[in-house]
């Protein structure tokens, strides 16, 4: 018996290793699955089905049924916002290679608001809540039952009950300890409420890897909320284990909110298997023209977008690309291009926490240090407190503000959605915000690694080697 139990395990490694070969999209994760699967059979096989899929096929499924769904509703969309999209000779080089990637346009008319932390962000979406009319898509990847959870509940279940349609969707991994009392509250208000379900369907069972990490409130159609905040009371500062939790949201009014309603739609449909009858007809600003593109990513796309998009960004960069992210683990492509804008001149700041809320993240960020610094790179880590956002600013003529961290989890495994702006005056708010953590940080020297302890710098490479599935 364990003599066929042992033949399994390496019958089952092997066909293992070559699907990871087949599928797995680097070289070094594919290696690193093969090897481990026909070494070490007995973890490495339910590990591989639990932790090694780097594609959503059910997702990709989902997202072509849903497309012949409202293929006539997107249609009519597109041509209602043609007025609205950017001629391609007025974009940038930064933002052409976005459009490809988004399969969405940069769209003129719109207003954007640069919210500075959780008591702008949450004010606004409150405030953006109790003046729907028609309807409201909530949806986040951490959703807590605590002092502001509450009041985001009160505040949607109000709405509701004056006749708006609520959907909220939350990921059942980022928000596992949301009671179902606080749900079957907002289902007894007329609310529809659902988890993204990465494990729906038999071939997803164990999948345990994917995470829909996005943040994107949607006002009927007209207003739209993206960033890095999740709904808990530690993103407004109270949890005293981090203090001061620096965050960066958008509030985007005009056509562009139609692209966060896209990616809404997309994951409702993945969710429910149901289609939603929403407002498609743009309504420009009043208070701005500015040209914004709502770019999601995720596990499901042909292309890994959100990796491209770093790529593109720090390969575009004339003068300066800055980027602040909790987290700092780039995969040999972002490493490359770091090195390669560094060699050209660019100046190139990467802002990340002093404070960790992940161990193994914080310690793998310090073994990119002397290849990231070598060619003038410089990492600051921020010391007021925890930083979380997700901004980039590239020249002086486009910033972004998302929910992608600079990590290939982000990179290949979540959902994420980022507003790419394209335009001076919000470049130079973004640019007047990121000085102002600058401020708060400190710079990183090149041999600070080499001076800590062996066992430190022995936890160093082991997280880098994890670092895939962190």
């Amino acid at each position: 018996m364990v003599a066929l139990i042992v033949l399994v395990f390496h019958v089952m490694g092997l066909l293992s290793s070559i699907h990871a070969i087949m599928t797995t999209r680097t070289a070094q994760g594919a290696i690193a699955w093969a090897v481990s699967l026909n070494t070490f059979p007995y973890v490495a096989v339910p590990a591989y089905w639990v932790l090694g899929r780097s594609r959503f096929q059910g997702y990709v499924a989902a997202r072509r049924g849903e497309m012949r769904e409202i293929a006539n509703q997107e249609a009519a969309a597109a041509e209602a916002v043609r007025e609205f999209v950017l001629p391609p000779e007025q974009i940038s080089p930064a933002g052409r290679a976005a459009v490809g990637l988004a399969d969405l346009p940069f769209l003129r008319g719109n207003a954007v608001e640069l919210l500075v932390d959780g008591d702008a962000t949450f004010s606004s979406i409150l405030e953006g809540i109790d003046a729907a009319e028609e309807y409201i898509l909530f949806q986040f990847f951490i959703v807590h039952d605590d002092e502001i959870g509450r009041e985001v509940k009160r505040h949607l279940i109000e709405r509701a009950r004056a006749g708006v349609r609520v959907y909220f969707l939350y990921d059942e991994v980022g928000s596992h300890d949301l009671p179902r009392a606080y749900k079957d509250e907002l289902r007894e208000a007329g609310i529809e409420v659902y988890d993204f379900h990465t494990q729906k369907g038999p071939r997803n069972r164990f999948q345990l890897n994917f995470r829909n990490h996005r943040k994107v409130v949607v006002v009927d159609g007209k207003v739209a909320w993206v960033g890095g905040h999740n709904v808990g009371d530690e993103y407004l500062g109270r949890d005293p284990k981090f203090g001061h939790w620096r965050d960066t949201h958008v509030r985007i009014e005009g056509p562009a909110a139609l692209g966060a309603q896209v990616s809404f739609v997309e994951d409702w449909y993945w969710a429910t298997e149901r289609r939603l009858d929403l407002q498609w007809t743009p309504a420009p600003s009043s208070d701005g023209d500015t040209p914004i593109l709502i770019l999601p990513s995720g596990p499901a796309d042909e292309l890994e977008t959100a990796n491209l998009m770093f790529v593109h960004a720090i390969n575009s960069a004339r003068e300066r690309i800055w980027i602040a992210s909790p987290y700092f683990v780039p995969d040999r492509p972002v490493i490359t291009a770091l090195q390669l804008a560094g060699l050209r001149g660019v100046e190139v700041r990467i802002l990340i926490p002093d404070k960790a809320d992940h161990l193994g993240v914080y310690l793998a960020a310090f073994s990119y240090l002397d290849e990231a610094t070598s060619t003038g790179v410089k990492l600051y880590r921020y010391q007021d407190g925890f930083l979380h956002q997700k901004v980039m600013l590239i020249d002086d003529s486009v910033a972004t503000v998302g929910t992608a961290n600079f990590d290939d989890r982000s990179f290949r495994l979540n959902f994420e959605i980022t507003a790419i702006v394209a335009d001076r005056d919000f470049a130079a708010e973004v640019e007047a915000m990121l000085e102002e953590d600058f401020s708060k940080s400190r710079a990183m020297e090149r041999d600070e690694y080499d001076r800590k302890p062996w066992y430190f710098r022995f936890g160093v490479e082991l997280a880098r080697l994890t670092a895939p599935v962190q």
